[in-house]
């Protein structure tokens, strides 16, 4: 399994929310690089992105930032947040980096997805967040009316190859992961699942290690320490 430490911009620094909430919002580190350079010497070879500003705009707020990560780190960069253009993941693609996250746009615009496949293929992915069973859009500040299993039967029949999967009640709450979600979700589904939010101690990493997932997120774990990343990274091997 891979592991994927995570970077949440805003205003050029990196951040993370709780439960997605911009009012609670903590400053971990000032110079994104700097972290993404720890996440290397740790051993990481993927990093996960995302931009906060662009989840709420729709626009690449902070691609120089994220172009500087991708330089000088030289790791597999995936970035999310409000794409929902094909002008932005022309831009991202452009820029260098190596898979671009469709989230409300995969739900609100069916054909943009389409097109972004044929594009750019496995390039592209899909985050789909669970609120209550249901798909969340909008930052999460939606509950939309699909069903989050129904949605992602919807992703395979269309192509999609990886599917990034939170489940937001978990998310920057160190509540530990949603094992039996992604444990259905890879039992369900043909696609490399990665899982996201509350992944917040090595025996998440063994659990869904052992489920045999394509990959899995650490944040807010990997900032205040309750996850080694390096210890994370040799447990996902196994």
């Amino acid at each position: 399994m891979l592991i994927f430490p995570a970077i949440d911009l805003y205003e050029g620094k990196a951040v993370r929310l709780y439960k997605g909430d911009y009012n609670q919002m903590t400053v971990y580190h000032t110079d994104p690089v700097a972290v993404a350079m720890d996440f290397r010497a740790a051993g990481a070879t993927h990093v996960h992105l995302v931009d906060l500003e662009g989840a709420r705009n729709g626009d690449t707020p902070n691609l120089a930032t994220v172009c500087r990560i991708k330089e000088e780190c030289g790791l597999f960069c995936e970035i999310g947040g409000g794409v929902r253009s094909m002008a932005v993941v022309d831009r991202y693609i452009a820029a260098g980096l190596d898979r671009v996250i469709l989230g409300t746009a995969a739900v609100s615009d069916p054909d943009f997805l389409s097109a972004a496949i044929a594009k750019y293929g496995d390039k592209i992915a899909v985050g789909v967040d669970i609120k209550d069973g249901f798909v969340a859009v909008k930052g999460w500040t939606e509950k939309s009316q699909l069903n989050a299993f129904d949605f992602c039967e919807k992703l395979q029949e269309w192509g999609v190859k990886t599917l990034i999967c939170t489940d937001i009640s978990r998310d920057g709450a160190m509540r530990g992961a949603n094992h039996a979600l992604y444990r259905e979700l890879s039992e369900r589904f043909g696609m490399q699942i990665v899982a996201s939010g509350g992944v917040s101690s090595m025996e998440d990493v063994e659990g869904l290690t052992a489920m045999g997932l394509y990959g899995a997120i650490v944040g807010k774990a990997y900032y205040t320490g309750a996850i080694s990343l390096k210890q994370a990274i040799e447990v996902a091997k196994a």
